[in-house]
């Protein structure tokens, strides 16, 4: 995917709507506009659902990634909780060759390690805690074990904590997966625990310490006087919460920027200039500690209300949006809505790439053995600058349906799925929807709970349109059976009665199917009635309704009727039932008996009766040929 002197960075990340990852993201973003770099985020919200099938869905989006398309990659695998995906990332950057670099993890060799002494910050924050304000029990909110920064943390808080001769209590630590809800789950598990109230709550990530600090206080507790909480990272939330939250001050989005100059120089074969980040502890409210201002009053209020209006009009959006994709029960449609909706995002491109034959492959409840393959995949819809266009097909390896011509693009792939179920995947680019907006992820869940839907409302109508051709449609033969007949050529019939048309009605009856049956199977009995089936076929004209009327038994129905109609019909029906004999070879003949009648119907007539003319008709018919056989036999 080179263009010219464009370099390409592929970014894997989960959890774009988090504080920690954004202010990375920005850096690489800055970083990346400015030196005409083009990066592509393949992003996840695994972990946020407690579900292993939606889970199993989400981290598809890594298998898009065509590593031969890219000169680098940055892995933000610390933001990854599932230890197989992080092991099954780092395999393919290792087999492919590309330099890479990886924040706060260096257990691996290949790569480039750039890294924050987080180790050294926690160690002051739990030193602090313990001197200035006295605490003796601590429960400690930790980040999943499989993340190599949550094991630092951890293990430099068991460090200090002997150092002072403080035993640390397992009951009193929980482990996370450095979500926001986990603050909320660790309180709530220690308020079951029955144990005294520690002297601090010290947590592992801001997220995680702003939950804790609310579900604190919903119980009464009073922070920090009843008891003390502690972050780290120091977001934008814990700087403006009340009380503001103690906290490890660290450089992201000056890590983001490292990232890509350290990449830049491994694609370029240069050895890279890196130095480790500092953090720096911020003690204020949430500890005791007087407050740190930092931030200015007139524009936090601005800012605050504007992230209120963006958040209620982006709901609003949304709300907008599900209501008008529930009304959708066509591809066209639901196309139309999704399309409408991304002229307000304020990308400049925007590309909804499906599963080929999506609908056409639907299985109801096909999770399990689903093959989350990217590798034949369509684009119903590509916005580029407000034109509109689509591709029927392109090759899942090519990752964009349409190849970019320019650098400095900031592409954000984002999977489409219901369960472990694949449905595709969507491109933002150059939009900061996905990183600004915390609804993005409910976009993405609403896009493909629709997707579904439709696919659903797809395979439904098909097995209706199979119902209906079962009631009316005769499986042996392949026309009409009666209920068809008397649907179809009913219809037809009442519209003659009011023109008052000549119409004509004829009635076969098949001779000796018995003895077919009885010396030769009933499988031969099928056989002649099926061909008696396609003998009267050939004779219907265009507009002529024929129908399986019973065992075997066939009406033929005919709009445009003259006194001649009759003869032509019975000659034309001889014929093609000689005809098919001669070629069938069987050692029975097949046979029939036709009666027919013509009539300029009126309100006086029903289907019904002509069908009863028409019988008593060849019954006549039929009679006359047994008794001619009785008296050639005589």
């Amino acid at each position: 995917m080179k263009l010219g002197n464009v370099i390409n960075i592929a970014v894997f990340v989960a959890g774009l709507d988090e504080e920690y990852q954004n202010n990375i993201i920005v850096g690489i973003n800055e970083f990346s506009r400015k030196n005409n770099i083009n990066v592509s985020y393949f992003a996840a919200f695994g972990g946020m659902i407690e579900s292993r099938l939606f889970d199993i869905g989400e981290y598809s989006i890594y298998g898009l990634a065509n590593l031969e398309k890219f000169d680098g990659a940055i892995l933000m695998t610390n933001t990854i909780n599932d230890s197989t995906q992080k092991e099954e990332i780092s395999q393919r950057i290792k087999d492919s060759g590309i330099p890479a670099v990886v924040f706060d993890c260096d257990n691996i060799s290949e790569f480039y390690n750039i890294s924050i002494d987080n180790t050294k910050a926690m160690r002051e924050m739990v030193r602090h805690v313990i001197k200035e304000h006295g605490a003796k029990t601590i429960n400690y909110i930790s980040g999943p074990m499989s993340n190599p920064e949550a094991v630092e943390r951890l293990l430099a808080f068991r460090e200090v904590m002997a150092e002072n001769n403080l035993p640390v209590d397992e009951e009193r630590i929980y482990y996370g997966e450095f979500r926001r809800f986990d603050g909320h789950d660790a309180i709530e598990e220690y308020m079951q625990s029955g144990l005294p109230l520690p002297d601090a709550f010290i947590c592992a990530n801001d997220a995680m310490a702003l939950s804790a600090i609310s579900t604190l206080e919903k119980y009464g507790f009073c922070i920090p006087l009843d008891v003390i909480v502690t972050g780290f990272d120091y977001t934008y939330s814990a700087r403006n919460y009340c009380p503001a939250l103690t906290s490890v001050k660290r450089p992201l989005s000056q890590m983001g920027t490292m990232a890509c100059k350290v990449l830049l120089d491994l694609i370029n074969h240069k050895q890279p200039v890196h130095e480790q980040l500092e953090a720096g502890c911020v003690f204020t409210e949430s500890c005791g500690c007087p407050a740190v201002v930092e931030t200015n009053y007139s524009e936090f209020r601005k800012t605050t209300y504007n992230n209120i209006e963006n958040t209620n009009s982006n709901i609003r959006k949304l709300n907008i949006l599900s209501a008008r994709l529930a009304d959708t029960e066509t591809t066209a449609d639901y196309y139309a809505v999704i399309e409408d909706f991304v002229k307000e995002l304020e990308c400049e491109h925007f590309s909804l790439c499906l599963v080929c034959g999506l609908l056409e492959r639907y299985k109801l409840n096909s999770f399990e053995d689903s093959d989350n393959s990217f590798e034949r995949m369509s684009a119903p819809i590509i916005w580029n600058n407000g034109i509109s266009d689509s591709i029927e097909y392109f090759n899942g390896e090519d990752m964009f349906p349409v190849p970019q011509t320019k650098g400095g693009n900031i592409n954000y792939f984002l999977p489409l799925h219901f369960r472990s179920k694949l449905l595709g995947y969507y491109i933002i680019t150059n939009s900061d929807f996905p990183i600004n907006s915390l609804l993005c992820h409910t976009f993405t869940m609403a896009v493909s709970n629709s997707i579904e839907n439709l696919c659903k409302i797809s395979h439904i109508n098909k097995a209706m349109e199979e119902l209906n051709r079962i009631y009316v449609i005769d499986p042996l033969c392949n026309i009409y059976n009666r209920n068809g007949f008397i649907k179809h050529a009913d219809k037809v019939f009442k519209e003659c009665v009011a023109n008052e048309k000549t119409v004509m009605l004829s009635f076969i009856d098949m001779d000796g199917l018995k003895f077919i049956n009885d010396n030769y199977g009933h499988d031969e009995g099928d056989f002649a009635i099926k061909e008696l089936a396609n003998v009267i076929k050939e004779c219907c004209d265009d507009g002529d309704i024929c129908a399986r009327f019973g065992g075997d038994e066939f009406v033929i129905f005919n709009r445009n009727a003259n006194e001649d109609s009759c003869h032509i019909l019975e000659q034309r029906f001889n014929a093609k039932l000689e005809h098919h004999n001669s070629i069938v070879t069987k050692p029975y003949k097949i046979s029939a008996s036709i009666g027919s009648v013509i009539e300029k119907v009126d309100s006086t007539y029903t289907l019904f009766k002509i069908v009863k003319m028409a019988d008593e008709v060849m019954y006549e018919v039929k009679k006359n040929k047994k008794n001619s056989r009785a008296g050639a036999l005589k």
